[in-house]
């Protein structure tokens, strides 16, 4: 296991070679920490990358093949050690290929890129998969940065906002206990954009916001101003805290699939919001966090 740094006289950022997860984002004029440090009291990790599901299976099992395989919640890919694949002073590259005991549990083969890209005021996470098998590859990803909130000492959770560039609402597909998706959903109505955060908002586990809803995904304190932003051009994102937990931090999820609906029992390929990627094709995505300018 090795830890990266990068910086960029304005921000500095670590990464894990374990899982290649982001584990620190500060702003350098300040000093700045964005992410969350982990503390297993609320959640232990700080930025994983969810491969090749994200969310839960129903009843922790998948079908592909014509046979029945096991998997945890996210996938595999955060708890597996990449190699160093390139490193300069603004952007780093690390990789994930298929095994023996990946191909146990997910049969295809694959590679996986993670890039890190140092910003004017931010960092761009890309992502990369590669279809190194002879047949088409199912496969989810998604991002589960979680950033502190409140971010000023002596501040509540309560007195911060989350702005959308969306309309009047956002309406988010309600999960249930086992972390799996209902066919119900909850309105959140938007003033200006803005969502007020409340003690109960993540009472039923993260939002998640299908269909395009919002490219933009900010937190601000409470006059509005925004002090981090992600920027995406996923189709489905996640905004979550632990549930009843007072947890200081709140993640932005960009999303490229979802948790199982209650009772799944298809095909992999046909799982809601899961990617083909032919053989010898790339599949490249990326999403963007900004931190607040000095005032």
């Amino acid at each position: 296991m090795a830890v990266y740094e990068l910086q960029n006289g304005e921000i500095a950022i670590a990464v894990n070679s374990m899982g290649a997860e982001l584990k620190s984002l500060r702003k350098l004029s300040t000093g700045t920490e964005y992410l969350w440090q982990g503390d297993p009291a609320f959640w232990g990790r700080s930025s994983p990358v969810l491969f090749p599901f994200v969310g839960k299976t129903d009843r922790g099992e998948f079908r592909t093949k014509g046979k029945t395989y096991s998997m945890t919640q996210h996938g595999f890919a955060r708890d597996m050690e990449f190699d160093l694949l390139s490193k300069t002073e603004d952007e780093i590259w690390l990789v994930l290929k298929d095994s023996e005991a990946t191909r146990e549990k997910y049969p295809y083969g694959f590679t996986l890129k993670l890039g890190y890209r140092l910003l004017d005021g931010g960092v761009e996470v890309l992502w990369q998969v590669e279809n190194d098998g002879d047949e088409e590859l199912p496969f989810s990803i998604g991002g589960h940065p979680a950033f502190y909130c409140p971010i000023d000492e002596g501040a509540a959770q309560t007195d911060y906002l989350i702005a959308f560039d969306a309309g009047e609402k956002v309406v988010s597909t309600r999960i249930n206990e086992e972390g799996l998706a209902l066919d119900e959903t909850d309105v959140y109505s938007l003033k200006d954009g803005i969502l007020p955060i409340t003690e109960h908002l993540f009472d039923h586990d993260a939002l998640v916001i299908e269909n395009g809803q919002a490219k933009k995904v900010a937190l601000c304190r409470g006059d509005g101003k925004a002090y981090l932003t992600v920027t995406m051009e996923a189709p489905l994102f996640g905004v979550w805290s632990p549930p009843k937990k007072n947890a200081p931090f709140i993640c932005i999820e960009p999303w490229y699939g979802r948790c199982d609906r209650v009772g799944y029992a298809g095909d992999l390929k046909d799982r809601e919001w899961s990617n083909l990627l032919a053989p010898g094709q790339v599949w490249k995505a990326a999403y963007q966090v900004y931190v607040e300018a000095d005032s």
